[in-house]
């Protein structure tokens, strides 16, 4: 007996049946939902929506058939038929696994099988459920066919002033515009009596005409070419158009009036969020000894709304030079507030975080709005907290470095506020100290002089020292390091040379006209400052403060004069002329010489269409120019303040070429989109007969 015959006939009917009742039980869920899509949004999100159904149906009744498989099969056999003593399963089986006594039990499992046919395996399903969905699905099919528009579809129209009503010719009469903007907005829908809009982007426009007397047909004709077909319901004629762009429309009617009257849709973009940072004041805030947490607070606005949830992006630096590790993470942060301004508040455990080195934590909000299908996400501005290295932490080679530190040098006048310091300080000092404070005070006047010496020629080397001027040094003392050391060594110098005697004791850079830029005048000046810093220098050291200020105050005034000069020379320098060509010397050939006149600068090209269209006659008609103008448009829109109004323009000349009140009002539309003209040089006069010949002498 084959085993896999009855597998087919039994397991068969089974899943067909769960199918179908699977399909009967779903049905009238996805009926429920697609009405709503048609009603609350259009026929095509309806249509999506059942179409979507179905799919989901089909996919979940297949997968839950498949639950009716061989076990299935073996536990129904054994439980619907007795005499097979639960001995189902040898039928599936490898003969070849069995022992005798397992094949002669199936023998007669399959004998008793073929006498006597298997009653039915599938338990057929309770259908009271599905019966009570049909019957809510049909009430609830019922309540939103008879349910009233949501903008008060049963209030009257308004009246509409199209134009004078003329008999037999279909005239709009009433009129009433339903803008239901998107869910998103969370705006009401509003029913308004007349054509013209201001709505969100992604509205649903609803428009509810009457005409009389009714025409065989009309549509809502776009100035794009496009329309849309008005249909009729009772005595009114409705249409429905999703509001994606701004647009001109009028309502034309087969028959009626040649030329109605446009309307205007003024569509508003939804705009991203604004992210404003509340707390800290700054986005660079450095962290303080001792601190575990950072408290961040940050404020989201939206013109419709700002999702509760935001992601907080922490970036954590850590390292210094080419170590630097970087670790990322984002954390929610849920907002409170209005949906419009929301404030998005978090303290940051810094153990948490992993910030425990030297470095950088950066956070980071991230909102979105409510926007469908695609929310607008902006990334607001980047905080940072700073941990600063530890003293002391550095070793090796860095340490070095970082023990050096720059040279910092005191002004002239904090020098005689530090002697004037120290003459008023009371109780007066020690001798000792007083003198080691006056000998300070020296020493940064001293490098001050060597800084401001520098311009005259002056050495610069060496720190103070206290050493006599004279040659007997220490015991072991080695001598002071020339600051030529390195340069090659000169033939000896002859006796009574008057060069070698410059070269034995001086140096080349000692030279006024080869160490400066200033002129003599200043040099002068900074020349007596430096005499009375070193008079004051020298006050100082003998630790008479009192003494070097006046010379301190002299110095300060010539410094300041120094400061004050306005001219600097150059360093003097050979000119490098060019040749001069004695064979044309004073021959008056100016063949090959240049043009002494400038170029003129090409313009960028600027588009004459709109120029054109404006320069022209007020009485002409010229059709082509105002196609021109308006393939322009369609390709400038944003050079434009208002292209709706330039459109609206275009389109009542074309209608009317010889209105010039019309074309006077295309004109003062396209002025402001006329392209500004290129500033320019304005020639000077080229002067009386004496003044030409004068300038043609000189060229």
């Amino acid at each position: 007996m084959s085993v896999e015959t009855p597998i087919a006939d039994w397991a068969r009917p089974a899943r067909t049946r769960s199918m179908r009742d699977d399909a009967l039980l779903a049905t009238p869920i996805v009926i429920f939902v697609a009405a709503l899509g048609w009603r609350l949004a259009n026929p095509a999100t309806g249509l999506a929506l059942a179409v979507l159904g179905a799919i989901a149906t089909a996919l979940t009744a297949r997968k839950r058939a498949r639950r009716y498989d061989r076990r299935w099969l073996i536990a129904a056999i054994d439980a619907a038929r007795s005499d097979v003593e639960d001995s189902s399963d040898l039928l599936f089986a490898d003969p070849a696994s069995l022992t005798p006594l397992q094949r002669l039990q199936r023998a007669r499992v399959e004998a008793r099988l073929a006498g006597e046919p298997v009653p039915e395996l599938y338990r057929a399903r309770s259908h009271r459920a599905t019966v009570a969905l049909w019957l809510v699905a049909a009430a609830v099919l019922a309540a939103i066919a008879l349910w009233p528009d949501q903008a008060g579809s049963g209030e009257p129209l308004s009246p509409a002033h199209e134009g004078v009503a003329r008999p037999g010719i279909p005239t709009l009469t009433a009129q009433r515009l339903t803008v239901l903007p998107p869910a998103y907005t969370g705006l009401p829908p509003r029913a308004l009596g007349t054509l013209d809009a201001r709505v969100p982007a992604g509205s649903r426009l609803e428009w509810t005409l009457a005409f009389t007397p009714d025409p065989a047909a009309a549509v809502i004709a776009v100035l794009d070419a496009s329309r849309t077909a008005l249909s009729r319901s009772g005595a009114t004629w409705t249409a429905t158009r999703t509001a994606d762009r701004s647009l001109l429309y009028r309502v034309v009617a087969a028959g009626g009036q040649p030329a109605p009257p446009l309307h205007r849709i003024d569509v508003v973009v939804d705009q991203p969020p604004r992210i404003r940072l509340v707390s800290p004041s700054a986005t660079l805030i450095q962290m303080s000894p001792g601190q575990r947490s950072w408290s961040l607070s940050f404020e989201a606005t939206d013109d419709y709304g700002v999702q509760a949830v935001a992601s907080l992006r922490l970036v954590v630096a850590q390292g210094e030079g080419e170590n630097v590790r970087f670790s990322e993470r984002t954390v929610a942060v849920r907002g409170t507030g209005n949906s419009r301004r929301r404030i998005f508040a978090t303290t940051i455990a810094l153990e948490g975080t992993g910030f425990t080195e030297p470095g950088d934590l950066v956070a980071q909000l991230t909102v979105a709005d409510g926007r469908t299908p695609s929310p607008h996400r902006v990334v607001g501005p980047s905080v940072i907290l700073r941990r600063p290295p530890a003293s002391g932490a550095e070793s090796g080679l860095e340490a070095m470095t970082r023990r050096t530190m720059p040279a910092y040098f005191s002004s002239q006048r904090q020098v005689i506020i530090d002697a004037e310091a120290l003459l008023a300080e009371r109780p007066r000092p020690a001798p000792d100290r007083f003198l080691a404070r006056s000998t300070a005070i020296a020493d940064d006047q001293r490098l001050l002089r060597m800084r401001y010496g520098q311009f005259m020629g002056e050495e610069v080397g060496g720190g103070a020292t206290n050493a006599m001027p004279t040659s007997d040094a220490e015991e072991g003392a080695a001598p002071p390091a020339d600051e030529h050391a390195g340069e090659p060594p000169t033939a000896p110098p002859r006796f009574g040379q008057e060069s070698a005697i410059v070269e034995t004791y001086g140096h080349t850079h000692d030279e006024a006209e080869a160490a400066t830029l200033l002129d003599p005048g200043t040099r002068a000046t900074l020349r007596q400052a430096l005499d009375n810093m070193r008079q004051s220098e020298t006050a100082l050291r003998l630790g008479d403060p009192g003494r070097a200020l006046p010379f301190a105050y002299k110095a300060l005034r010539f410094i300041k004069q120094v400061q004050q000069a306005t001219r600097i020379f150059l360093a003097r320098t050979g000119s490098q002329l060019p040749p001069v060509d004695l064979a044309r010397r004073l021959t008056g050939d100016r063949s090959d010489m240049a043009a002494s006149t400038l170029g003129a600068t090409v313009a960028d090209p600027v588009d004459a269409t709109p120029g054109a269209i404006w320069a022209a006659p007020d009485t002409r008609s010229d059709a082509g120019g105002l196609d021109a103008l308006a393939r322009w448009l369609r390709a400038n829109e944003a050079r434009v303040p208002d292209p709706l109004a330039l459109s609206a323009a275009i389109d009542t000349v074309r209608r009317d070429p010889t209105c010039a009140a019309c074309r006077a009002k295309l004109r003062g539309t396209l002025w402001s989109a006329l392209p500004r003209p290129t500033p320019g040089l304005t020639r000077r006069p080229a002067g009386d007969a004496v003044g030409r010949r004068y300038l043609d002498a000189l060229r």
